[in-house]
């Protein structure tokens, strides 16, 4: 039987995640695989190179830092997040990401994104964190209107959310039949239409195909709970939530607040312990 974990994006709500998987990795709880979107993958991606602390560590390092994260960056870049910055100089300089420990661990890593072109989910799977890989995850993580189209194999690309939210029904087709799922809304979140549409549809008059999937994207998100109520229900996933609404925004300058929310993740999963090792069939 293969076990998978499935990491939900959401920005700096990503947070809770990192302190998630921060405790997993410290109980040498591992997977088979995992698949992550926008934040999931960006912040996920040190679960195969088993570097707990790191997510958070540059988060509150560079909050406030211009390069990192700024409407600087947006008008100079067109990237609210700046691409070379974060994806580059980040974890090739500045807190140094294991790439050797990434490709020569067994875990399998998908990465999510949407291609412009269709509106649908792309999953690719990442075997090494090169150039490239990290490409993806820019993509991943790439919102309409505050981030530029990405490139990628031959691809053009924006974040993974706007497709594929919570890609436990991607996992389970790849062939994973126990997953732990990782939400960053409480439980009885649900998903209402974006205010922001008419701006996408301007912004992004040439995709129609990409407009139409952020038009529906409430639909299919909540579409995707139910479908990991009833998983939850039958056995097959094992969900992990905030209990309440997690005290950040998507874009968050505040390290206190980015902190709560990581510390909040990790406070989450240890009362957890016992029935996720359960589920895992771990003695």
């Amino acid at each position: 039987m293969k076990y998978g974990i499935v990491l939900e994006g959401g920005a700096m709500r990503g947070l809770f995640t990192a302190g998630v998987t921060d405790v997993l990795m410290e109980e040498g709880i591992t997977f088979d695989g995992a698949v992550g979107v926008s934040a999931g993958a960006a912040f996920g991606c040190n679960i195969k190179s088993n570097q707990p602390g790191r997510a958070v560590r540059y988060n509150l390092r560079f909050c406030n830092d211009k390069r990192y994260c700024s409407k600087r960056s947006l008008i100079k870049t067109g990237d609210l997040f700046n691409a070379e910055f974060c994806y580059h100089t980040v974890p090739e300089k500045l807190d140094l990401f294991d790439f050797k420990a990434y490709e020569t661990s067994k875990m399998e890593f998908y990465i999510v994104c949407t291609d412009v072109l269709t509106g649908k989910p792309v999953y690719h799977r990442s075997s090494k964190m090169d150039r490239s890989g990290l490409e993806w995850l820019r993509a991943s993580a790439s919102l309409p209107l505050v981030s530029r189209i990405v490139e990628a194999d031959g691809r053009k690309l924006l974040d993974g959310g706007i497709s594929d939210s919570i890609p436990l029904r991607f996992m389970e087709s790849v062939g994973y039949e126990k997953n732990i799922v990782v939400l960053t809304q409480p439980r009885d979140y649900r998903k209402k239409k974006t205010g922001s549409l008419p701006l996408v549809r301007a912004a992004m008059h040439k995709y129609p195909e990409l407009v139409k999937a952020v038009a529906h994207r409430h639909e299919m998100y909540n579409s995707e709970l139910e479908y990991i109520r009833k998983s939850e229900s039958e056995g097959r996933a094992f969900v992990i939530a905030p209990e309440e609404k997690l005290p950040v925004k998507r874009v968050e300058h505040d390290p206190e607040k980015l902190l709560e929310a990581y510390r909040m993740g990790r406070m989450t999963v240890k009362k957890q312990l016992p029935e996720i090792k359960a589920f895992l069939c771990i003695e």
